[in-house]
């Protein structure tokens, strides 16, 4: 009778285990794009294991790696409250870096993710110059390195250097597959940042080969903020808040009512949006 029973219940049980294996990777999604999709969710560990499945089953693309790294960089973002008006709106935040330092364990393990990306795209580059995965991965790669240089760590001249490189990186991609809409994040980032710069900064820059224009930095987030694959929804926050600093406010209500719309379960985008429509009226 125990037996009997027993399996009955495991009867009854396997549609609601079945249910929750669906739910657990959405329908037509690789490993790659459910686990992006939990990242902007914040279901950190969660998204790791997707991208770690990829790595195994495709152990010489740098796709996974890069995923994995970004799933570090992103949550120390969250937990620094980067990605938020608070940060982007004070420019000592924005263009400084974070007042504390970022977990060092987290650290750790974007670096290896990171360099295991960067290796496993510059051996692909051998064989073909001209991979598109492999030089997404290099544009994404670096992109982050410059990011965590000068967010996290305050290294803003090494970080300069890294955005430099990483949109050489997009531009290569881009001439290769002009519809790898992600790359454009790269180059949309480069040209605000630089144009947010002081001045003397941007002059310094300019002589090492280096322009920023806030308008065309706009512009090309845009670009990925419409047409991006991975980085939609990443692109859509940065242009979001970058319109919050150039008062472009329909702009920044349009980004976050898309980004609350599709992640109602993301706090971060549910109160920026709050935050814009009822920030009380200047005196």
């Amino acid at each position: 009778m125990r037996i009997r029973w027993f399996i009955s219940v495991i009867l009854a049980l396997v549609p609601w285990i079945a249910h929750a294996a669906h739910l657990s990777q959405p329908a037509g999604k690789t490993p790659i794009e459910s686990g992006f999709d939990l990242l902007y969710r914040l279901r950190f560990a969660e998204a790791r294991e997707r991208f770690a499945e990829w790595q195994t089953t495709h152990p010489d693309s740098p796709l996974g790696e890069v995923s994995i790294a970004a799933s570090y960089l992103f949550e120390e973002f969250y937990v620094q409250r980067v990605f938020t008006s608070e940060f982007f709106l004070n420019d000592e935040r924005f263009l400084g870096g974070i007042a504390g330092h970022p977990d060092e364990k987290r650290k750790v393990s974007f670096n290896q993710a990171n360099r295991r990306a960067l290796e496993l795209a510059r051996t692909r580059l051998k064989s073909n110059p001209k991979d598109p995965d492999a030089l997404l991965a290099l544009t994404l790669a670096t992109g982050m390195q410059a990011d965590y240089a000068s967010i996290l760590e305050n290294r803003q001249w090494e970080s300069l250097r890294l955005i430099k490189e990483a949109s050489g990186y997009a531009r290569q991609c881009l001439a290769v597959q002009p519809d790898a809409a992600d790359a454009w994040l790269a180059l949309g980032a480069a040209n605000y940042i630089v144009g947010c710069l002081p001045a003397y900064k941007r002059f310094i820059v300019w002589l090492g080969g280096m322009h920023g224009d806030k308008r065309t930095g706009m512009e090309q987030l845009r670009k990925t903020a419409e047409e991006g694959h991975y980085l939609k929804p990443f692109a859509k926050i940065f242009l979001a808040l970058a319109a919050m600093r150039e008062k472009q406010e329909d702009v920044a209500r349009k980004q976050l009512s898309d980004l609350v719309a599709q992640f109602p379960d993301n706090p971060l985008f549910a109160a920026e949006l709050a935050r814009l429509t009822h920030t009380p009226p200047v005196p």
